[in-house]
């Protein structure tokens, strides 16, 4: 972002745009409406998009925008990226960033085992047994790692009010994600997904992990003392896996007293030129399709975009009404303690159940 920033100053005299960053854990967390009141842009995630319609401290970009840059983002969306920024009829931020767990593996590590990639949730198990892999098992990777198991167990999450998924599927999906991370070093159960990346990058610990988000940077030639490739994951019963959409989108503030100036950077941002180009080139990972199907970009990045690609256009789009975000931090802590310290998962269901009520009733208050 500081790349397109500079740049944009450049185009335009006299502007100028500064950012501050925050954690990630900020970024899953931090109330929207507490940044709106400072700042003018702002990156978000798009489980906020409920929170924002309902308090009105976003403005909505189909207000701002020419319908016809909508359409063409629309048109070029990685999966369902743009869709994820659309609620209750407003557009409310531009996809930027695109990103779903995928898999990583170290190549070189694997043929010193004598064994490849595993395709199978069987095949991932027999390689953790081995102790080659690592996951990220911290609070809120954990719940996106739930939702997926639960989807390969044959149910989408959220789809019977008030309940997040029937007792048996959700109760299967815990086991088996305990499981595996009882599996993994010590550390994965407090190891978010850069943690990961810089684990299979720079030691010889772990050969292989089955999902943790997406970073192309860790793909890329010298960003790290080794390469990581990227790449789908695995099948459980017959049905590849499909992983919790993450991602960023750009928003601007209700409060922003220059929307016409503001649209614009975000435009220029999410565009295709910027996207394939300058944004990629400072480190950036693109939300524009074109730069995921760039021969450029795919060879500077070990195929990293060419080779997750799929597991985008099929990645799960978490729910989005006001105070969603309040039950996936409670969530997330209630189920993290499940897998920490084991015990029966019918009270964990119960219990996430019962959050999820309350996050319907009482939005994000």
């Amino acid at each position: 972002m500081l790349a397109t920033a500079q740049r944009f100053e450049e185009m335009h005299a006299g502007l100028s745009i500064t950012w501050e960053t925050r954690s990630l854990q900020s970024f899953a967390d931090e109330p929207l409406e507490v940044l709106a009141e400072r700042y003018d842009l702002m990156v978000i995630d798009h489980p906020s998009c409920g929170r924002a319609a309902s308090g009105g401290f976003l403005r909505p970009l189909d207000e701002v925008m020419a319908a016809a840059v909508l359409e063409d983002q629309a048109k070029h969306s990685v999966g369902e990226s743009y869709a994820s920024y659309v609620y209750e009829g407003h557009v409310w931020a531009l996809p930027i960033d695109a990103a779903t767990p995928v898999s990583l593996r170290r190549t070189d590590l694997l043929e010193r085992a004598g064994e490849a990639a595993p395709h199978t949730w069987e095949e991932l198990m027999g390689l953790a047994r081995k102790g080659l892999v690592a996951a990220a098992g911290l609070a809120i990777d954990s719940l996106m790692h739930f939702f997926m198991l639960c989807q390969a167990l044959g149910e989408e999450p959220f789809t019977t009010d008030g309940r997040v998924a029937s007792d048996a599927v959700g109760r299967e999906a815990m086991r088996r994600l305990r499981e595996l991370l009882l599996l993994c070093p010590k550390g994965c159960l407090h190891a978010n997904p850069i943690a990961i990346w810089n684990v299979l990058s720079t030691s010889d610990s772990a050969a292989y992990c089955p999902f943790a988000y997406g970073y192309s940077n860790y793909s890329r030639r010298a960003y790290a003392e080794h390469v990581v490739e990227a790449g789908e994951l695995v099948t459980l019963d017959g049905t590849v896996l499909r992983s919790t959409l993450g991602g960023a989108g750009l928003a601007i503030s209700a409060r922003c007293s220059d929307v016409a100036t503001a649209a614009a950077y975000a435009q220029y941002v999410a565009s295709e030129r910027c996207q394939k180009t300058l944004y990629f080139d400072a480190g950036g990972q693109p939300g524009h399709r074109a730069a995921w199907l760039d021969a450029e970009v795919n060879r500077r990045s070990n195929g990293f975009f060419e080779k997750t690609l799929p597991v985008l256009d099929r990645a799960w789009v978490r729910p989005r009404f006001d105070g969603y975000l309040t039950f996936q931090s409670r969530a997330g802590e209630r189920l993290h303690a499940y897998l920490r310290e084991g015990g029966a998962e019918g009270p964990v269901m119960e219990a996430m159940n019962e959050m999820l009520q309350e996050a319907h009733r009482g939005g994000a208050r």
